[in-house]
């Protein structure tokens, strides 16, 4: 290989990716880069960007120029660099977020989409003829936001999301997912599942956060696609598919430009940093625009393949749910 080349930088329309992997024989995730090889004939490959000093995501995401922070350790190490190359598909791609920071977490931003206001509305049986606390937010300059996910409970490509066993009515929620650093800069999008129980939502919206966290409930990757201004971002499709049997039961797709308009990333982080402090950086899910019928809910064994332009695509079985403690609890 004659020389490592940061994908899409400088391009347009292409943007520099990084990932969470792990090659055959260290015991911690390292951060790659992903490279073409041959602009003619593209392959993706990946180079390990330990080498060159960079030892976690974290490091990349406190940065306020992430691409020109690694170009500027990439430009002077090409041997080295190039004796470090792996085949993506004989490695592990997990979660882009370090899993032993204590100073990182996921949010998600909610009824961001006229669909998806339409659709809380439905699911907590609001008359057509009320002003919903949905249809309010919708308009509000206030977003909705909520905690999501700490690291531990981010899942990867390829990993399992999981079902609620109080739960009859369970979708995905595929979402565009602004990276977001120390000082609330907008410096890369991922892909976030926020899975959700509708029906708990539904019954109450105090319930929220129990329709929202629990083990198996966010996945994120398959990785980070850095250096993306607001007007690129509207430009984007988002779509999924869902698997069950080898048969496609759902898909759907939307664009990041349907969101509502006044959702803009200074809006979004604005109100997240508002009293909050972020030292690690932190994942903010805009919300969902692709939203299954109501007689729609996930399955064990369903594949779900979530696809957003530039970013990749993050697929995921759905396991069983969590289990009801063994053991009785006192109230």
């Amino acid at each position: 290989m004659a020389e490592i080349k940061i994908a899409g930088a400088g391009k347009t329309g292409l943007h520099p990716r990084i990932v969470s992997f792990l090659p055959v024989g260290p015991t911690k995730p390292r951060v790659g880069l992903i490279l073409n090889t041959d602009e003619d004939t593209p392959k993706e490959l990946i180079t390990d960007l330990n080498e060159v000093g960079i030892r976690n995501l974290t490091e990349v995401l406190r940065q306020n120029d992430p691409v020109d922070f690694i170009r500027s350790r990439v430009a002077s190490q090409q041997a080295l660099l190039a004796q470090h190359v792996y085949d993506p598909n004989l490695i592990t791609i997990h979660a882009p977020v370090d899993r032993d920071s204590l100073n990182f977490e996921v949010w998600c931003a909610g009824v961001t989409y006229d669909d998806s206001k339409r659709n809380r509305n439905l699911e907590s049986n609001v008359s057509p003829d009320t002003l919903s606390d949905y249809d309010k937010v919708y308009v509000d300059p206030r977003p909705e936001l909520f905690f999501k996910a700490t690291p531990r409970r981010v899942n990867g490509p390829n990993k399992f999301v999981n079902l609620r066993f109080d739960s009859k009515w369970m979708v995905p929620e595929p979402e565009f997912t602004l990276v977001v650093n120390p000082g609330g800069k907008v410096i890369g999008l991922t892909i976030c599942n926020d899975q959700s129980s509708r029906d708990i939502e539904g019954a109450n919206k105090l319930y929220l956060p129990q329709a929202k966290i629990f083990t198996g409930g966010c996945a994120v990757g398959p990785g980070i696609a850095l250096d993306y201004s607001e007007a690129d971002a509207r430009q984007l499709e988002i779509s999924m598919e869902i698997i069950r049997n080898g048969q496609q039961v759902f898909e759907g797709k939307t664009t990041y430009g349907k969101m509502k308009e006044e959702r803009t990333f200074e809006n979004l982080t604005d109100y997240l940093f508002r009293e909050n402090e972020f030292p690690d950086g932190v994942f903010l899910s805009t919300g969902t625009g692709i939203i299954p019928p109501p007689d729609f809910t996930l399955q064990m064994g369903d594949v779900i393949r979530i696809t957003a332009d530039g970013i990749g695509t993050l697929e995921n079985v759905v396991g069983k749910p969590s289990r009801r403690p063994s053991r009785e609890l006192e109230c």
